[in-house]
């Protein structure tokens, strides 16, 4: 079975592209999760936060942002020492000032889905990428949705992360065309 050529043997990866890469999410919580494991994958590789997502769950409640913004500085230092996340202070405290970002976004638009796919015009944009090689690190939309986010707040979402993020969740489909995910997610 063909897959994009970003994908290693890990069964993790395998699963993780199959299954959710470019698959368009609404949910809120979900948006916001990914946004800030995208922004906590900043330097490393993707497969180190897929290794670590259920100790990310577990130790920011869920992602549930009513539950993060009410985190403290003792908080903050215990997650700092949990082994289980990737203990970068400014990453740690970016995940609590993005929940109070978040509500901000809330009470504008009423859902983080609404504003996060505003960006799209509410639906995915179909690219047809041969090889990995054309697939880009940012584009224009991804410059925009960087500079909206951090004017509003948010940390850790420059605009190649915020273009990783945009493929995670369907905003574009990236699945190269001879990817067996292409058409699925069409």
């Amino acid at each position: 079975m063909e897959r994009c050529g970003w994908v290693t043997e890990d069964p993790i990866y395998i699963d993780y592209h199959d299954h959710e890469w470019g698959v368009p999410v609404h949910d809120d919580r979900l948006l916001f999760e990914l946004l800030n494991l995208e922004g906590a994958q900043a330097g490393l590789s993707w497969i180190t936060i897929l290794k670590k997502r259920e100790n990310y769950r577990q130790a920011f409640d869920g992602f549930n942002p009513e539950i993060i913004v009410t985190y403290d500085e003792k908080k903050i230092e215990e997650l700092f020492q949990n082994e289980g996340i990737v203990r970068n202070r400014l990453k740690i405290k970016a995940v609590v000032g993005n929940a109070h970002a978040y509500f901000k976004v809330l009470e504008e638009f009423g859902s983080f889905s609404v504003y996060i796919w505003s960006f799209v015009n509410g639906k995915p944009i179909q690219n047809h990428f041969e090889s990995l090689a054309e697939v880009p690190a940012t584009t224009s939309i991804s410059d925009k949705l960087s500079k909206d986010l951090k004017k509003r707040g948010f940390k850790f979402v420059g605009s190649t992360i915020c273009y990783a993020f945009m493929q995670a969740v369907g905003m574009v489909n990236d699945h190269v065309v001879s990817c067996h995910c292409y058409k699925k997610n069409r």
